[in-house]
């Protein structure tokens, strides 16, 4: 693991952001920064600028996987949902120039509330505000997939048409990449074994609607109040348009119901488990009624959610190898990934039902 300092100087410069924030942002300060090691991916500092409370987000230091990081994108998106039913931080500016602070950047207004990681406020510890979140949780996904992307200028995000096909591959060529460094730490050929399955079972006819990309609880955060209200959706770096179900399959590998089988699980609390939280089948039911749309293939989708999470870990391994992160969870993958590749083989074989 790298020095805390010398990453952190790695991921900004405060005279340089000073000098940004000035020109984007107006004249304020002082300026204060805190990193936010909460995320997985992307990073996120806390910026205060005077009496202004923001958000940067950039990609990790160092080398990473083509296209894994593309936060402009998730600025866009987050810019063109600022009006609708979806909701999303205020952004205030973009950065593309990466001499600034070594790579592209975006800041947004910081968000009060609370996302829901290893526990939940007290507030929400019932059944009935448990079932309440559920709801509101499964309600938004919907309204991300109902949304016409059109009508808020994102007609042109992606490339719909064989877009389930190209995930498979990417996620492989992500995998591909990690293991270039990996593999002569320790191997994990059950996950080849699965892309090859992927492949060879991908659907090639679905629904082409406006996606998230990583919808899960630890991305979205709920007001201080309640009953609960979600107040933001956040991490849109994979959004594009495609295939819903591939969200909805993602959502699913990261929610956890009280019988599904223990393992060592750094990421996920598995809070959903707890009396009160909708089941995955009474959360899918939600979803089905109000889109109209049926879960089909649902081994295939819930499989590919725990490849992509498997590929997406075993990258964060890679970095912790090569010395490019600062995060305590990165370590872990060395036993959470081939974990995750036996989950997606009992997914595969029914041993892990819906």
């Amino acid at each position: 693991m790298t020095d805390r300092r010398e990453y952190l100087d790695r991921l900004y410069d405060e005279e340089r952001l000073a000098r940004f924030l000035e020109r984007a942002v107006g004249p304020g300060g002082p300026l204060t920064v805190e990193y936010h090691q909460a995320g997985h991916s992307n990073e996120t500092l806390f910026v205060g600028w005077g009496d202004r409370e923001l958000v940067l987000r950039r990609p990790p230091a160092g080398e990473t996987a083509d296209a894994a990081h593309d936060v402009l994108r998730e600025y866009r998106v987050m810019s063109a949902l600022e009006d609708t039913a979806v909701p999303v931080p205020s952004t205030v500016a973009a950065c593309e120039d990466r001499a600034v602070l070594g790579a592209e950047f975006y800041l947004m207004e910081r968000l009060a509330g609370d996302v829901i990681r290893d526990v939940e406020p007290d507030r929400f510890a019932a059944p009935d505000q448990r079932r309440a979140l559920s709801e509101r949780f499964v309600d938004t996904l919907v309204e991300i997939h109902t949304l016409d992307p059109e009508t808020v200028g994102l007609d042109d995000l992606g490339h719909p048409e064989g877009y389930t096909e190209r995930q498979v591959e990417r996620w492989t060529d992500q995998l591909e990449w990690a293991v270039e460094v990996t593999d002569d730490d320790r191997s994990v050929p059950e996950l080849h074994t699965v892309a090859d399955w992927l492949a060879a079972n991908v659907p090639t006819e679905y629904d082409h609607t406006l996606l998230h990309g990583d919808y899960s609880l630890d991305n979205v955060m709920f007001g201080p109040g309640t009953p609960p209200d979600l107040v933001g959706v956040f991490d849109w770096e994979m959004s594009t348009r495609g295939d819903p179900l591939t969200d909805l399959g993602w959502t699913l590998a990261h929610w956890f119901d009280p019988e599904d089988p223990e393992f060592d699980d750094p990421l996920n609390s598995r809070v959903e488990a707890s009396p009160g939280y909708l089941t995955r089948r009474e959360l899918l039911d939600r979803y089905e009624e109000q889109t109209g749309r049926a879960f089909s293939n649902e081994r295939f989708y819930r499989t590919f959610g725990v490849f992509k999470t498997a590929s997406t870990c075993e990258m964060m391994y890679r970095r912790h190898l090569e010395g490019n992160a600062d995060n305590p969870n990165y370590p872990l993958m060395e036993e959470y990934v081939p974990a995750l590749g036996e989950r997606a083989r009992r997914i595969i074989d029914g041993e892990e039902p819906l």
